[in-house]
């Protein structure tokens, strides 16, 4: 794994293997032969001067670390590359040396580059996205059926289904990789604009030379540069921060469900997933920590992004510097919660009958709304609730059944029947419309996803 050891809680393999040292110089290089090979295609540079750049421009051999000193220092990616390309292109053509970024600027290699990296990005977190989905299709059609306790501020509520959870957490990340996917499309366009942002070294031809290279590159061309106009990459920083969110409020569910107190639920372990180096009886909710822990770091990385966008008219000074490691952490982390909620999700462990034990062990007191609404009808809904208060305290305080306290109180006499006291603790009867929300969850989700609006 490429990542350094401090990055690799942060990242997954292939997004680590993305943002590395390597990948982020052949990007920039990328853009810098395409860019030849497009001005040759236009007759602005000898094909033999294009051909020698793009020969010239492999990351094999570069000093990274020197290429980093001269980032430092120039305060710019562009600037030092350039120069260090240069001198390598000079060493086998010297006359084509001096067509290395010909009408470019520093900042047109630098958003180009994480352009690049964005589009391969992409479909790594598409493929996760689409595991994790599949799994929580399953997930909910198994446990359409499966009743558990609802909790509400951390404590027993009237019961609902696990499938209904799972299409809740279903539907929630469809829509963020809806809005994931949009903010994508309108991130992946060419930078190219030149010292000011006009391409006026290019004379006529500058958006000719643009539409060529957005066409070698495979990008989509703007309709101007946009060096100040960070709006769609915020869109994408941001579309993270909401994905990573959904994932984060599975993952709380999820790692809450697997505490020893009540064990309804559990991610895969084994082969040193969630073991304790101390403790050889635990099984750690790891998946769900790493995502926890992306949540909770891609809040700041938009809140950074956001402050960024207001950059000082044709470049900015500090904002646009600090979007690289911002997005590249921002990715990174999205990816990471991504994969360990599908990997969560593909080997989660249920278990009803635990979820019916821990519905039983309340003694019927989630019940209570149930018998408030039955009394209500009969002798109004105030007189109805604080009998079930005092009924309630006696079911706590005796370790009886809240239908059991029920039965005995005089004042109720006549007002339930045996059959309804009977059918009062019945998690299945008490379900209202759960089964219905939860098609309306997964169907909604679908056609958000592919129309990208609600119909």
């Amino acid at each position: 794994m490429p990542a350094r050891l401090i990055e690799s809680l942060s990242t997954t393999e292939p997004l680590a293997d993305l943002f590395s040292d390597s990948s982020v110089l052949q990007a920039m290089l990328d853009f810098e032969s395409a860019l030849a090979r497009a001005e040759a295609r236009l007759g602005i540079l000898p094909q033999k001067a294009a051909a020698a750049i793009a020969a010239a421009a492999k990351a094999e051999g570069f000093d990274t670390a020197a290429l980093a000193r001269g980032i430092l220092r120039a305060g710019t990616p562009g600037f030092p590359l350039v120069k260090m390309l240069t001198d390598r292109v000079r060493e086998a053509n010297a006359g084509a040396a001096g067509f290395v970024h010909w009408g470019a600027t520093s900042q047109d290699v630098a958003d180009t580059a994480i352009v690049l990296l964005l589009k391969r990005a992409q479909p790594v977190l598409e493929s996760d996205l689409s595991r994790l989905d599949s799994a929580l299709q399953r997930i909910s059609a198994e446990h359409d059926d499966s009743v558990m306790l609802g909790r509400t501020l951390l404590q027993p509520a009237p019961p609902v289904t696990f499938g209904l959870k799972a299409a809740g957490w279903l539907a929630a990340i469809r829509r963020s990789r809806t809005s994931l996917s949009a903010a994508f499309s309108d991130a992946l366009l060419l930078q190219f604009g030149g010292a000011s942002g006009t391409l006026a070294s290019l004379g006529e031809q500058g958006i000719a030379v643009g539409k060529a290279l957005a066409e070698e590159l495979d990008l989509e061309f703007p309709d101007a540069p946009w060096h100040t106009q960070r709006d769609r990459l915020a869109k994408l920083i941001c579309a993270c921060g909401v994905l990573t969110g959904s994932l984060g409020k599975m993952a709380r569910d999820i790692a809450l469900l697997m505490q020893g107190e009540v064990q309804e639920a559990a991610e895969p372990g084994g082969d040193g997933r969630g073991g304790s180096s101390t403790m050889p009886h635990k099984r750690n909710p790891i998946g769900c920590a790493l995502t926890l822990a992306a949540a909770q770091r891609v809040p700041g990385m938009v809140a950074t992004f956001l402050s960024a966008m207001v950059q000082e008219h044709e470049r900015g000074v500090g904002g646009w510097q600090v979007e690289w490691p911002t997005i590249a952490g921002a990715i990174q982390s999205t990816g990471v919660a991504v994969a360990s909620m599908a990997e969560v999700a593909e080997g989660l462990s249920v278990d009803t009958a635990r979820m019916r034990a821990n519905i039983e062990a309340t003694r019927g007191a989630v019940f209570a709304e149930k018998a408030t609404m039955l009394l209500g009808k009969k002798m109004g809904r105030g007189p109805a609730h604080k009998i079930l208060e005092e009924a309630g305290r006696e079911s706590r305080t005796q370790e009886r059944h809240l239908a059991e306290v029920l039965a005995e109180k005089r004042e109720l006499a006549g007002e339930l029947d045996v059959e309804a006291l009977n059918h009062l603790e019945v998690p299945e009867e008490y379900l209202g419309s759960a089964h219905e929300f939860r098609a309306r969850l997964l169907s909604s989700g679908k056609a958000y996803r592919s129309s990208g609006k609600k119909d």
